[in-house]
């Protein structure tokens, strides 16, 4: 039979067949391999290619987690360094530091030098006690520190029956600061506890409890009362793989443990400062820059690597003391005068390069005595004296001012950047220049803020108080009334009002950044491709690091000597040392020039006190610091232009403009502003570097506001913006706008005080406002000390 009926018999068991036929269904080694692996020309394309870069840079980054952690943990690496920061005044750190250097030491005598190497831990350490009360001596250890161990005592807020005794206001301050710098490895150790296991643990609960929203979240909690407690504490910080903020990677370090000075021969103001300690994160080349904290940018006149004084091995340490009291010195590095970095901090401009349109103070100086010159020999007609030749008008005189006003039309400086006497009190505070009522004489010479200026040291207590209100008024009025600037009485508005233009679009209406530039530019660097630049910036620093002959390996003991440096700075540097680290960093190409640096920038919660425009703080940018008198403007995302802000209000972000060295991005920033030699600085803003462009154009906008007199429909008559008919003609192509929501323009002046005709696009209101805006450049104040111990 066929078809789908035919019949198929069941197969026989298995045990009842061949072994040959048992194993049919079964795949030789060969096949599998054939089949597992199909086409070798087929998998050495881009799956292979793939494959294969995918371990490549497995294995890069195995290796390059193992070198970072032998180069932290290894006997090559630099001591770790250990802050303990109390968070409260009552916390005591002596007795903890001392039983953390005994643990270390093993009992034995270790002030001779400030690093511990300890043999039964296997490691090096440097215990440094954060002074309770000194920000910046606070700030400078938390800049170095591998670890930051925060002293928490529970016993005295027990007693208070209050949590916030944990941490005090200083603490408090010191913490959002140590933030803002970047946290590198944290702990929190808690002493004073009971011997009491169960009072002991609840304790040790509540604390945790508290303070664990302060810290990151893998920060964590050890008793430190007890000998048992820290040897726990030290095994673990020692299999603890470190993590320091990524700004303190990019450059070089030197904590100084051991400061002194060498007076040059032929210059006694100057001297060499002599810094030795450990190099840290990158290798040093003696061609490169350095700037040593507080102080400026220095060159190396040469570098001694000299043996390590405390070696993890305790028999090379003995040897090496019994043989020489004195530290050897192995190498020693002298700089090559073709490959050293100069140092350059302001361009020189080419008077002839014609870059700069505005003439300098001496050229405007020599002109003023030229003219005084003229108006002394001009020639009198006869039989008139000289006391009738004053009252006659000499038509030179008028035409010359006239000349004078028309370029003065042109000017984008502002009006304390010409050599004039600044408006300012001896406080330390300035009146805005739209703010103050000029003089009709002379407009832009001297103002009625000049008439009370006052030195510093003749302020009575009333006086300073009295000034520190008007200026928190000022604060308060640019809040409610933001920008709006009243036109002058005394002076004609197109000539106080000479530097502002009106905008059609504050957004899409061109700006040229090249446009009358301040005397200030031509002493500043700019690039053409920042980001370019410091990519190859970056990449020139690493293949100099390669250079054995040149450079010094991370870990070396070695002895910096700072050419150039002032006496005074340096014998300042030997005092300081006492109290705080002395840090020198290495600085990478081109970041000791001068240019426009913009710092992404947010007021301090704990600070109070408004912050003017161009007012002197002190910046901490990563190792760096120096003087500045910031410009705030908006943070605009995609804009060319940015609105220039008179206060930096509390609560949001601002950029800040300031002439200083170039630094690249990112660092971050800490803020202080200065309240007199004997008080302490406070923390103003904290922020972070953003950009380096000197074409960022910042505007700085007034508000000119006027009045309904009559309104007909959309015609209006407008009066008190202005204040004569000359006024209103000149300012005629300027778009009109009032807080309702209108927009208009000027028709024409009516009558002889100043009112006007104009036009709307809609019915006017009667209890609406109308406003003009106008806007000019406005460029950061050049600091007349650039860093802080520098002399005056």
């Amino acid at each position: 039979m066929g078809g789908s009926k035919v019949q198929f018999n069941k197969a026989h068991k298995t045990r009842f067949a061949s072994k040959s036929s048992r194993n049919v269904h079964k795949i030789s080694s060969k096949d599998k391999i054939k089949t597992s692996k199909p086409e070798r020309s087929v998998a050495k394309g881009a799956k292979a290619a793939r494959l294969q870069r995918n371990k490549m840079m497995r294995e890069q980054k195995r290796a390059a987690i193992l070198k970072e952690k032998r180069a932290l943990s290894g006997p090559s690496s630099p001591p770790r360094v250990i802050v303990l920061f109390g968070l409260s005044a009552c916390v005591d750190l002596n007795s903890l530091q001392e039983d953390i250097q005994a643990l270390l030491s093993e009992g034995e005598n270790s002030t001779i030098f400030p690093a511990i190497a300890s043999s039964e831990y296997k490691l090096r350490a440097t215990v440094l006690k954060a002074p309770h009360g000194d920000l910046l001596a606070c700030m400078e250890m938390a800049k170095v520190a591998d670890l930051l161990a925060f002293v928490a005592s529970p016993t005295s807020s027990h007693e208070a029956d209050d949590a916030d005794c944990f941490i005090d206001p200083f603490g408090s301050q010191c913490l959002s600061v140590f933030r803002a710098l970047g946290l590198p490895s944290t702990v929190v150790l808690i002493r004073e506890l009971p011997d009491d296991l169960k009072r002991k643990h609840e304790l040790k609960k509540m604390c945790m409890s508290v303070l664990a929203s302060e810290f990151p979240e893998d920060c964590k909690f050890y008793p430190a009362d007890k000998k048992d407690e820290l040897h726990k504490f030290m095994w673990l910080f020692k299999e603890r793989t470190l993590t320091v903020p990524h700004w303190r990677n990019q450059r070089s370090y030197l904590m100084a443990q051991k400061v002194d000075m060498v007076a040059e021969t032929c210059n006694s103001e100057k001297c060499t400062l002599v810094l030795t300690g450990y190099l840290r994160a990158h290798g040093l080349s003696v061609n490169q820059l350095v700037h040593v904290s507080g102080a400026g940018d220095f060159q190396l006149s040469k570098i001694e690597l000299l043996r390590d004084p405390c070696p993890l091995n305790a028999r090379k340490g003995a040897d090496f003391m019994d043989s020489d009291n004195d530290i050897q010195v192995e190498r020693c590095l002298s700089p090559d005068p073709l490959k050293q970095e100069p140092l350059v901090v302001e361009n020189v401009p080419d008077l002839l390069a014609g870059e700069q349109t505005w003439p300098t103070e001496a050229e405007m100086a020599e002109a003023d005595r030229d003219h005084a010159g003229k108006k002394k020999k001009r020639r009198l007609p006869k039989g008139i004296s000289e006391y009738q030749a004053a009252w006659i008008v000499d038509d030179s005189d008028v035409d010359y001012s006239d000349s004078d006003e028309a370029e003065d039309d042109g000017m984008v400086l502002d009006d304390g950047d010409r050599g004039l006497p600044d408006q300012k009190l001896g406080n330390g505070f300035e009146f805005d220049d739209d703010q103050a009522s000029l003089n009709l004489r002379d407009s832009d010479d001297e103002t009625e803020t000049d008439s009370v200026m006052m030195e510093g040291e003749n302020l009575t207590k009333e006086q300073i108080a009295d000034q520190i209100r008007k200026i928190k008024e000022a604060h308060a009025e640019d809040e409610e009334f933001p920008d709006e600037v009243d036109t002058p009485l005394d002076i004609a508005a197109r000539k106080r009002f000479a530097k502002y233009r009106g905008v059609k679009s504050f957004r899409t209406s061109a700006w040229d950044p090249k446009e009358s530039l301040p005397p200030e530019y031509a002493r500043i660097f700019a690039f053409d491709n920042f980001a370019r630049t410091q990519k190859h910036v970056l990449a020139k620093a690493l293949d100099l690091e390669k250079e054995i002959n040149d450079c010094i390996p991370v870990g070396s003991y070695a002895r910096l000597y700072v050419k150039d440096v002032e006496a005074g700075v340096a014998s300042k540097f030997c005092l300081l040392a006492k109290t705080m680290p002395v840090i020198a960093c290495g600085l990478l190409q081109h970041e000791s020039k001068m240019s426009v640096l913009h710092f992404s920038i947010r007021k301090h919660d704990m600070y109070e006190a408004p912050i003017k425009a161009k007012e002197e703080l002190l910046f901490h940018v990563g190792f760096r610091q120096f003087i500045s008198r910031p410009i705030f403007s908006s943070d605009s995302i995609n804009a060319t232009k940015h609105k220039m802000e008179r206060f930096l209000h509390a609560g949001r972000f601002s950029v800040a403009s300031i002439y200083a060295p170039i630094s690249f991005p990112s660092l971050p920033l800490i803020a202080l502003k200065s309240h007199g030699e004997d008080a302490s600085p406070a923390v103003a803003a904290i922020g972070s570097l953003r950009a380096v462009d000197p074409d960022r154009i910042i505007l700085k906008k007034i508000i000119l506001t006027g009045y309904p007199q009559r309104v007909s429909k959309s015609k209006a008559t407008v009066r008190y913006m202005f204040h004569n008919p000359d006024d209103v003609r000149w300012f005629k192509p300027v778009e009109l706008w009032t807080k309702c929501g209108r927009r208009g323009r000027i028709r024409e002046p009516v009558g002889t005080h100043g009112a006007m005709k104009c036009i709307f696009n809609g019915v006017l209101q009667q209890h609406d406002t109308v406003c003009m805006s106008l806007f000019k450049r406005t460029y950061p104040k050049w600091p007349q000390q650039l860093f802080p111990l520098q002399s005056a």
